[in-house]
């Protein structure tokens, strides 16, 4: 059976800031820079998410389309956009993961490969703050 990928794309605002909570304020400046300043900032963020699989005979497609959009809009959307990603997304709160874009990607591939079941598998997610800085975490 033939394979193909299918790549689709979505965007979200949110602030964040890099932070390891043992350290003090000092060593997280001198660590991460202006990343880790106290008041935050923020980024409009990309995220391209790819998957792939068989192509079903039937339809021409690796999975509905329907039902990607529905996990990258619960998954994704609805959990980060508008949102402070160090206070008000779990996997990031607390001084749990750092919300890097490395971690952001990998988190994402992780739900929406949740989401999605058996159907497809996630084999890329890319997500880019700026035109200049982009993680793509892979399979």
């Amino acid at each position: 059976m033939p394979t193909a990928s299918l790549t689709r794309r979505v965007t979200f605002a949110a602030a964040h800031r890099y932070r390891r909570p043992e350290w003090d304020d000092a060593k997280n400046e001198a660590v991460f820079g202006l990343c880790a300043r106290p008041a935050y900032h923020g980024h409009t963020y990309t995220c391209d998410i790819t998957i792939r699989g068989p192509i079903d005979a039937t339809t021409g497609m690796i999975l509905d389309l329907r039902v990607l959009d529905r996990a990258l809009e619960h998954e994704v959307v609805a959990r980060f956009d508008h949102r402070n990603l160090s206070t008000d997304v779990a996997e990031f709160a607390d001084g749990r993961d750092i919300p890097t874009c490395e971690n952001i990607a990998r988190h994402i591939a992780e739900r929406v490969q949740a989401a999605i079941g058996a159907a497809a598998t996630v084999s890329a997610v890319t997500v880019a703050e700026s035109p200049t800085l982009s993680a793509t975490w892979r399979e």
